[in-house]
């Protein structure tokens, strides 16, 4: 009968070890599968395809809507640069949304509209500016690079919407300062 009863308990044992066992397995296999999921969303949104940057960005938690509005908002703050929001700027912010996969009817889509319409509280571009300082201490110098560079060339893109002789190819004044502002947030 002991032996019964040892032979229930090493059972007993082995079952409790490989469930255990299965249980971290499968949350190892979530864990990826979120991250895998998290990675495609955050090409998808933000249009970034550098590997490492996207790894930097899924470990650090990001999901689609906070990339978004990273990318965003210094798009934002160029276009109404002068005080208003031109028509090619305005055109230029759309398109930049839609490269974004910011989908019309979408929440983003909505809250960009309104931020077209009726310039933001400059607080939104200062706690983008505390997000970037902080993203600075978190990813690789090559990683900041990369996520500088997307930010930027859609920054000068709506830049350029409202620039030069008949709205066409350069970048003056005010949109040129906030351009500057912008790429000084990288380097801080």
């Amino acid at each position: 009968m002991s032996d019964r009863i040892l032979e229930q308990r090493r059972k007993g044992l082995e079952e409790s070890f490989f469930a255990k066992h299965n249980r971290e397995l499968l949350e190892k296999l979530r864990q990826k599968t979120d991250a895998a999921g998290r990675r495609e969303q955050l090409i998808t949104v933000s249009g970034i395809h550098n590997e490492a940057l996207l790894d930097e960005l899924v470990a650090l938690g990001l999901d689609a809507e906070s990339l978004a509005a990273l990318g965003l908002i210094p798009l934002l703050q160029v276009a109404w640069a002068d005080g208003k929001v031109q028509p090619r700027e305005h055109d230029a912010l759309l398109e930049a949304a839609r490269k974004a996969g910011v989908e019309p009817g979408s929440t983003g889509y909505e809250m960009l509209l309104s931020w077209i319409d009726r310039e933001p509280d400059p607080k939104l571009f200062q706690a983008w500016k505390d997000y970037v300082r902080a993203l600075r201490g978190a990813v690789s110098e090559g990683s900041l690079l990369a996520l500088r560079v997307e930010v930027l060339d859609r920054a000068k893109a709506v830049a350029r919407a409202a620039g030069g002789i008949l709205g066409i190819g350069s970048i003056w004044g005010t949109e040129r300062n906030v351009l500057e502002e912008l790429e000084d947030a990288f380097k801080e």
